[in-house]
């Protein structure tokens, strides 16, 4: 565990004192009457940024939980083992915590409790407490899902500079490169890697296509951008940790990433700490998100303390330890959560590991949404059939 308990105690006296009859209010459920286990799983990685918040949730509330289990797993394996558990009757999965990919198949197959507005009355005003591209974000759950954290994301490009001397600064050089220096380049599967998605999703903004949000009508340069690259890449991992290893044991050189996936792997020195990134020209973040889903066929009562457990990680306090290591960085959803609220673990990791630069990218480059979830099940479909599909 990163974080001790002993730096988890602040501000959570006030909390433990609050009454449990809050949630009683007229239109919210009732809280139980003993305490309950929950049951997590994440498909996203984003126990890494609110596992301890969980955890300081557990403490602070014992007449509501007596127990929280923790499980993770790809998120292309959740839609299928809900959907049967759900079929069954027999759900052991009470909160998902996922990225997009997840949530967009879920939405597809109808898995989701639908939270809002629904249970607004039992959560903050999200509108006022989030940060302006998180309350976009909100958007993409088709009000079943809620916004844990947010980072502006990528694409970015990662090198090692011993090996690239010449940096590619557009997409038409970076394409070159790779034909100059085959199998050196790659990038994971976008279902199934943050980077991908963000490579995919980038890909039109930089290219100037008609619609980066129409994967179907709009992204002619893009398909044909991909299929050309794809001549040049030997294989695509299905799992960004796989292709952050190849980059740090020198198996390749470049690769896309994203500002958490640029600094986490060099804090844990899976990436050597001089790896260095570079936008390319013109280029637009395309952001991401963690959310907290709740399957349907969940108990009620389980459901009002889901509602409390969500607003608990949304206050700034708990919001402080999504900073992490970087992982997702920044992290938090919400407004007014300097870094000096963070642990000092993650102040200190990202004094070492974080980029200057980042700060002002961040500030002067367009923001966009990702793909709705129905367009972004259809582009990894597309992608998965002409891209990888493709025979060189």
């Amino acid at each position: 565990m990163r974080i001790t308990r002993r730096q988890a105690i602040g501000g959570l006296a006030a909390l433990a004192t609050l009454p449990a009859t809050r949630l009683f209010a007229q239109g919210k459920l009732a809280l139980p009457t003993s305490p309950i286990t929950l049951n997590v799983a994440d498909v996203a990685g984003n126990l890494a940024l609110t596992q301890k918040a969980i955890e300081n949730y557990a403490a602070a509330k014992p007449n509501l939980v007596s127990k929280i289990t923790f499980t993770k797993a790809p998120a292309p394996e959740l839609p299928g083992k809900l959907k049967a558990q759900q079929a069954a009757n027999r759900l052991d999965i009470d909160l998902v915590l996922t990225g997009t990919d997840a949530l967009s198949a879920g939405l597809e197959q109808d898995l989701w409790v639908k939270l809002l507005p629904d249970h607004s009355a039992s959560l903050p005003d999200l509108k006022a407490i989030y940060q302006e591209p998180a309350h976009r974000m909100l958007a993409l759950g088709k009000d079943h899902g809620v916004v844990v954290t947010y980072y502006p994301s990528g694409p970015l490009l990662e090198y090692m500079p011993d090996r690239v001397k010449k940096v590619p600064t557009t997409v038409e050089e970076l394409l070159a490169w790779a034909k100059e220096n085959p199998n050196k380049f790659l990038y994971a599967r976008p279902a199934n890697s943050g980077p991908g998605r963000t490579f995919l999703m980038g890909l039109p903004y930089l290219l100037g296509d008609s619609d980066p949000h129409d994967p179907v009508k709009g992204w002619d340069k893009t398909w044909a951008y991909l299929k050309e690259l794809h001549k040049y890449i030997e294989y695509y991992p299905t799992g960004t940790g796989a292709l952050m290893k190849e980059l740090g044991e020198g198996t390749r050189d470049m690769t896309v990433s994203t500002t958490g996936w640029d600094i986490n792997p060099r804090v844990l020195g899976v990436v050597p700490k001089e790896a260095a990134v570079a936008p390319l020209k013109g280029f637009h973040w395309v952001a991401d998100a963690h959310y907290m889903c709740v399957p349907k066929g969940i108990a009620e009562e389980k459901l009002a303390v889901l509602l409390d457990l969500m607003s608990f990680l949304l206050t700034p306090e708990q919001q402080a330890y999504t900073y992490d290591q970087g992982y997702f960085y920044p992290g938090p959803a919400v407004k007014d959560v300097p870094l000096s609220m963070a642990p000092k673990e993650s102040q200190d990791a990202l004094a070492e590991f974080g980029r200057k630069e980042y700060a002002d990218w961040i500030a002067n480059n367009p923001i966009e949404v990702p793909l709705d979830p129905a367009a972004m099940v259809v582009a990894f479909r597309r992608w998965d059939e002409e891209v990888a599909g493709k025979k060189s």
